[in-house]
């Protein structure tokens, strides 16, 4: 009996600390390992750790019934790939992918089309895995080589410099970017701030919920014919006459989860938080993200 209830006492034990080795907060080199790439804003919302990876996307954003001729919907599907030239420099390549609009009360406006195609460099200009920082500025084009139908292929191209950052305490994290878009045309597109923030907390490796927000200030204005008072958020630079000086934002909730040790899965629910012609009600966004 004595046996038994060592042996049982033993288990328990061993149970217990296997599940506090598991339960760890990251720290160190670990860190930049942990599940922190956003979800919200993918365009825009670049990660500043460097690594080799594609990222599958799909996004399902509702129109608000104030948009144009009412209530719709875009929806996209894209893939963007970044490759590690070396621990500290990455190029990227973060917008492409097959886009859906669908207007209810418009369906001579519903089109399906390519979107323009972005790419450039990151560079971790600052790294400290101890201290669980990590500061990386970098520069994309964008080339308008979409489909008009579906509001892309516009200007002349745009530039987008920013700065990513992300900083850890155990296993609460804090991730945000800064930047400008820049178009070479300001007559077809306007120029804009964006910048965006998200918090997250490592419960397990299956589990890290983050809430995010994210916004764009109109700097300019465009002469597009459509009497439009706010722009397309990440996905479209409609060249909105009227959008001067307005922001737009959108907070969202959601989380990552580590699927395998090179896989993470995220998921994200956002809501626009602006009125102006309701481009952005809500979102959906599922992610895969796949490290080599």
């Amino acid at each position: 009996m004595k046996q038994s209830k060592s042996f049982v006492r033993s288990l328990v034990l061993t149970v217990l600390a296997t599940a506090a080795a598991g339960a760890t907060t990251v720290s160190g080199a670990d860190w930049k390992t942990a599940p922190v790439s956003p979800v919200t804003n993918p365009v825009f919302f670049e990660d500043p750790h460097i690594r080799t990876e594609i990222r599958p996307i799909f996004l399902y954003h509702n129109l608000d019934e104030n948009f144009l001729a009412g209530e719709g919907r875009a929806i996209l599907a894209a893939a963007q790939l970044r490759w590690a030239v070396n621990d500290r420099l990455a190029v990227i390549a973060t917008k492409d992918g097959y886009v859906d609009i669908e207007l209810d009360d418009a369906p001579a406006l519903s089109h399906s089309g390519w979107a323009d195609l972005a790419f450039g460099l990151k560079y971790a200009l600052i790294r400290n895995d101890e201290h669980q920082f990590i500061l990386t500025p970098g520069l994309t084009f964008e080339i308008p080589t979409g489909d008009d139908e579906v509001f892309q292929g516009n200007g002349d191209g745009e530039w987008n410099p920013f700065v990513s950052a992300a900083k850890g305490w155990g296993n609460f994290r804090m991730l945000g970017n800064f930047g400008g878009r820049i178009p070479n045309n300001q007559e077809e597109e306007t120029a804009q701030l964006h910048y965006s923030l998200q918090v997250d907390y490592n419960v397990c490796p299956w589990f890290v919920p983050f809430v995010a927000l994210n916004a764009f200030t109109v700097l300019t204005e465009g002469e597009n014919p459509l009497p439009l008072d706010e722009e397309g958020f990440d996905l479209i630079n409609f060249g909105a006459p009227n959008a001067g000086g307005h922001t737009q934002a959108a907070a969202g909730v959601g989380f990552r989860s580590r699927l395998h040790k090179n896989a993470e899965l995220g998921f994200a629910y956002e809501r626009g938080l602006d009125g102006g012609d309701g481009f952005f009600d809500d979102r959906f966004t599922l992610d895969l993200i796949v490290h080599f």
